[in-house]
């Protein structure tokens, strides 16, 4: 169509050979880089304990699964520190209410619901590359394919 601008970033994000092969397809790509042998990842000295806490028991699983690389660490890291943050904001929320007032006695919203609305988003979208949600899951990881087929054929 004359005039219309291609906006990249849509469709269907491609998957890595590994993955493909997980999920028992045959259409892989040459020269792509593989997954490192991770078993497991020891977090950021940085990150604070709960950040740690949830890096501790995802990044065993992800490594299981063969869905964290070298190259992923940051999207974990930045997952880890999003929940952090969703947390800390919310047990501010839980203390102060969803809105608060002045001394002037006007009511404005939370600031700390601005924070959580922000994590929250992060934590879905660097959840999302890391399949930590059902239907990202299935895109990485998938079924095998040889397995399944039609259960109805014998009928």
């Amino acid at each position: 169509m004359a005039g219309t601008a291609v906006r990249p970033g849509r469709g269907r994000k491609p998957k890595p050979n590994a993955q493909k092969k997980l999920s028992g397809s045959k259409h892989v790509k040459a020269n792509e880089p593989q997954f490192s042998e991770l078993n497991n990842i020891d977090p950021p000295e940085w990150l604070d304990d709960l950040a740690v806490s949830m890096w501790q028991m995802l990044c065993p699983e992800l490594c299981r699964e063969r869905v964290l690389t070298i190259t992923d660490i940051h999207n974990l890291e930045i997952f880890c520190c999003s929940y952090s943050n969703w947390r800390e904001a919310q047990k501010e929320v839980a203390e102060d209410g969803v809105t608060i007032i002045d001394e002037n006695g006007k009511k404005y919203k939370n600031p700390a619901m601005t924070a959580l609305n922000e994590s929250a988003r992060q934590i879905a979208t660097f959840g999302a590359m890391l399949g930590l949600d059902p239907g990202s899951r299935q895109r990485l990881i998938g079924g095998n394919k040889e397995q399944s087929g039609n259960r109805f054929a014998e009928f």
